[in-house]
């Protein structure tokens, strides 16, 4: 959540959520609604003063006196409840707003929108366009059935066989000994939530369209385990000391992928479910830019291990999520398409859901809100048909890339059958 001193305070603060598309009306009425709900609550805070001290002279009161005093507390009493009730309402409606304002991005985020991203860097050669696009080779290699899939649950899904089975938990052995090496700790985290959780995440209400939800058990899931590992410290106070608090999460995740009828409906790339092994660190607020490069590095050197052509962008304000203060996309190089497709991504949140979930760390001013930020380093679909495609043989296998090799059992390249 936005910080509604500083939208109120800060111009340069106010902004920047212009810049990610806020409605200067929208935040207008915003400011005027948090200053009314300040005051009420001042109003409302000295009316239990005035009927605490009213209750205590009950106690003092002669006999004469106590019936008055009765007759008198109880009616500051029921003031204090009707007072109570309307502040609710009114912070309710100023909360409510308040969870739609995005993030104010980083001075370094371009303005505009999905195609204004800035390009950092470009690594690698781009590879000839291939004999066979990742989908036809999964088939013909017998590493991927979508039709059989889509026969039990429709479109978007797919059964992943074989070698490219092997290949994927080496995928995540690799990718969580990497991360671990960095002082992440692993875990293996629920992927039903409830709805506060994504509210404080920073995914709802905005994308809540993308989400499945279980409406018989009030559960969603989650699209990534970012939303489970945000809430791993929710509502705590941690010592300086114990940060950066770096955790590595393996999990399913789910997407309804709405609005997207028609794109990348072959192979691996736009499914409905998919595996990731996420990235996420709770750090002190004077660090976080520093830990958002250390995660684009980290992804960074995923990619140039497995031998995978890549460019780093940044994305434009207009394209930032409603949590992001800055995020880098890094893109990989399909050849059977000849451009670039984000593979993964990592974002710095700053205090955006720290605020939501009451994360702080105590510091010598008393304490402060965590900055969170995450990174995906291994979306495992989506790098398959990345090897796949920039891996292909002229013989028409798939070489397996050196690093993963020892945990597909020396396998070195998965060949016709």
């Amino acid at each position: 959540m936005i910080d509604l001193r500083r939208l109120t305070d800060d111009a340069d603060y106010r902004a920047g959520a212009l810049r990610k598309g806020a409605d200067d009306a929208v935040l207008s009425a915003l400011v005027a609604g948090a200053e009314a709900a300040r005051e009420e609550r001042t109003a409302t805070e000295a009316l239990r003063a005035e009927a605490n001290a009213a209750s205590k002279e009950i106690g003092r009161a002669s006999a004469e006196e106590r019936p008055a005093k009765i007759e008198g507390a109880k009616a500051l009493k029921d003031q204090l409840a009707a007072a109570d009730e309307s502040l609710a309402a009114v912070e309710a409606r100023v909360n409510e707003v308040a969870l739609t304002i995005p993030n104010p991005p980083h001075e370094s985020v371009p303005d505009g929108g999905e195609e204004d991203f800035r390009v950092e860097k470009t690594v690698g050669e781009q590879t000839p366009e291939p004999p066979m696009t990742h989908a036809e080779i999964g088939e013909k290699l017998g590493l991927v059935d979508t039709e059989r899939a889509v026969r039990m649950s429709g479109s978007r899904f797919a059964y992943v066989l074989g070698d490219a089975v092997r290949l994927q938990f080496a995928l995540v052995q690799w990718t969580l000994n990497k991360l671990m090496d960095k002082g992440f700790v692993p875990a293996v985290v629920p992927v039903l939530v409830r709805e506060d959780m994504l509210v404080e995440a920073g995914f709802f209400p905005t994308d809540r369209n993308q989400v499945y939800e279980l409406e018989k058990d009030e559960l969603f899931l989650v699209g990534t385990s970012e939303v489970a590992l945000a809430g791993f410290h929710r509502g705590e106070r941690l010592d300086v000391e114990q940060l950066p608090v770096r955790m590595a999460g393996y999990s399913s995740c789910f997407r309804r992928e709405a609005g997207t009828y028609g794109k990348d409906t072959q192979g691996l790339f736009r499914v409905h479910q998919f595996d990731k092994v996420e990235m996420f660190s709770y750090v002190h607020p004077d660090r976080s830019w520093e830990e958002l490069e250390f995660l684009r590095e980290t992804e960074e050197e995923i990619f140039e291990g497995l031998g995978l052509p890549y460019r780093v962008i940044t994305v434009a304000a207009g394209d930032l999520g409603n949590a992001a203060a800055k995020k880098y996309d890094i893109e990989v190089w399909i050849p059977s398409e000849q451009r670039y497709r984000e593979l993964t991504s990592c974002s710095n949140y700053t205090e955006f859901s720290a605020r939501r979930m009451g994360t702080r760390v105590k510091t010598e001013n008393g304490s402060e809100f965590v900055h969170t930020l995450n990174g995906t380093a291994c979306a495992i679909g989506r790098t398959l048909l990345a090897i796949f495609e920039n891996h292909q043989t002229p013989d028409g296998a798939i070489a397996i890339p050196e690093p993963l090799r020892p945990y597909c059992g020396g396998l070195e390249a998965i060949t016709p059958k």
